[in-house]
This record gives structure tokens, C-alpha cells and sequence, in this order.
């Protein structure tokens, strides 16, 4: 099992990378867009769609609504991206409140047609600030930054959790997560940004703005996830990553994580 993660590991490192790097901006949306369509695919199972017309459906109006948006950004200022993006913010602020109450808040989202909303509202907002992120100057190195803060926080929790965890963070929801994993989390985050700051010669007080919000959100994504799987009653949101079980599995904090920071990404640039 380890040998297939680190194999599955390496050859979605080597086509993202290759994607980010070596292809113009239109090939890294395409990408996302395709990482979106079997994200939804996957996220109308946690909302019992289990036919496949209807799962087929419910990816293309979330790839529908989310092209839409982009243009309507494009062309309009009916809505701006960061009033998107401070929406956004707004909804997982929501979710926290929702996992916090678990199972009592079941009630507030047990319906499908709800639970397929929040799926829009996890997943359109994450991939549009995804998309814009990488069309920013340096794009690319944010897009890295983003996921490798995420990726930071994940690590940071997992070993702290194992080596201090007492006290569960949300025991009805994942009972392996624990707040001592949290604060590994924060600190590993705030030691890579620390050294990246130093080596730049940049704020640390502004990379730390940058980074801390958009790792601890990180953490409410995954946790939303994980009480939409106990509430369906799986494991993993797909198979289609041996050894990683579904593409939601692995981006739940990314999705949750983007839209914060790419906000105060575009916050900062206009106040420095």
C-alpha cells in the first residue's frame, strides 16, 4: 500500500508540475477544470446521487456555473473577485459552524439540494481563485506556495497529533484529529514561512498574514469532508488514486485554503 501512495505521489507531482510549469496560463485552467468535474463527480456521491447520469449532471453544471462566473468576471462588474472570494471566506466560517455542531447541525444540511449547494460553494470559489492565482505575476510560485503551505499544515498535524495528541478536535467528525495536531500544524507553517521570509528578505509579519489563515482553514475543509463522509457512511470519496482513494480526498484542504489565500494575496499586492 505505502509503495502504490508514494508511486500515485509522485506521478501527480510530475504532471501538475509539468502542467504549471511548461504550459501557458489556458493549460493550468483546463487541468483545474478537469480536477473540478471529478471532484463534483465525487462530491455527488456524498450527496447520495448515485446514478451515474445524475453524478454525470451534477459535474457539468458545476463546471457550467463555474465557466460562467469566470466570463462574468471577465467582462462584468457585477460581481469582482473579491467580493467572491470574501464570500467565500464568509461560507467557511459557515462550515465551521456546521462541523462544530456535528451531529445536531445535520439538520441544517441534511438535504440534498443543500448538500449539493455546498458543494458548489466549496468547490466553484477554490478553483476560480486557483485559476486566477496562477495568472497573477509569479503565479506559478504562488500556486506552489499555496499547495505546499497546505501540505505543510497536513504533515505538521499528522506527527504532532501522533507524538502529542490528547485532546480531540472534532471527536464526532474525525476522532484522529486532535488540537495538539492543529498547533503542529500552525507552527510547521509558521517555520516554512519564517524561512522563506528570511531568505527573501521579505516581511515575516506579512508572510505570516498570508499563510496562517489559509492553513487553518485548510483544516475546516478537511474536516467538512470528513462529516459529509460520516454522515454517507464511506471511507474515501472515490478510487480513482490507488492508494489515495478520491481526487476530493487529497484537495480538500487546498479547496478550502485557495480562495483565503488568494485574497490576501491580492489584499497585500495593493497595499504594498
Amino acid at each position: 500500500m505505502l509503495k502504490q501512495r508514494v508511486i500515485t505521489a509522485l506521478v501527480l507531482a510530475a504532471v501538475f508540475l509539468g502542467v504549471l510549469f511548461l504550459f501557458p496560463p489556458l493549460a493550468f485552467a483546463a487541468f483545474a477544470a478537469v480536477a473540478a468535474a471529478i471532484a463534483a463527480w465525487e462530491w455527488a456521491n456524498l450527496c447520495h446521487l448515485t446514478s451515474t447520469k445524475a453524478r454525470l449532471i451534477y459535474a457539468f453544471v458545476i463546471l457550467g456555473v463555474g465557466g460562467g462566473l469566470l466570463e462574468l468576471l471577465r467582462v462584468s462588474d457585477l460581481i469582482t473577485l473579491d467580493q467572491l472570494l470574501l464570500l467565500s471566506c464568509v461560507w467557511w466560517a459557515v462550515a465551521l459552524l456546521f462541523v462544530q455542531g456535528y451531529p445536531s447541525s445535520v439538520i441544517l444540511w441534511r438535504h440534498q439540494i443543500i448538500r449539493m449547494v455546498i458543494g458548489a460553494l466549496v468547490l466553484i470559489p477554490g478553483f476560480i481563485a486557483l485559476i486566477h492565482l496562477r495568472n497573477l505575476a509569479n503565479g506559478q510560485w504562488l500556486v506552489i506556495a499555496v499547495v505546499l503551505l497546505v501540505a505543510a499544515a497536513d504533515i505538521g498535524a499528522y506527527f504532532s497529533g501522533r507524538r502529542f495528541g490528547r485532546h480531540k478536535l472534532a471527536p464526532q467528525v474525525s476522532p484522529g484529529k486532535s488540537w495538539e495536531g492543529v498547533a503542529g500544524g500552525v507552527l510547521a507553517v509558521a517555520v516554512l514561512s519564517i524561512a522563506y521570509a528570511l531568505s527573501r528578505g521579505a516581511s515575516v509579519g506579512v508572510i505570516l498574514a498570508l499563510a496562517l489563515p489559509a492553513a487553518l482553514v485548510s483544516v475546516v475543509g478537511d474536516l467538512l469532508e470528513s462529516m459529509l463522509k460520516r454522515f454517507r457512511g464511506i471511507k474515501d470519496s472515490g478510487q480513482i488514486l490507488p492508494g489515495h482513494g478520491g481526487v476530493l480526498d487529497r484537495i480538500d484542504g487546498l479547496v478550502a485554503a485557495v480562495p483565503v489565500f488568494t485574497l490576501a494575496v491580492i489584499t497585500a499586492n495593493r497595499m504594498l
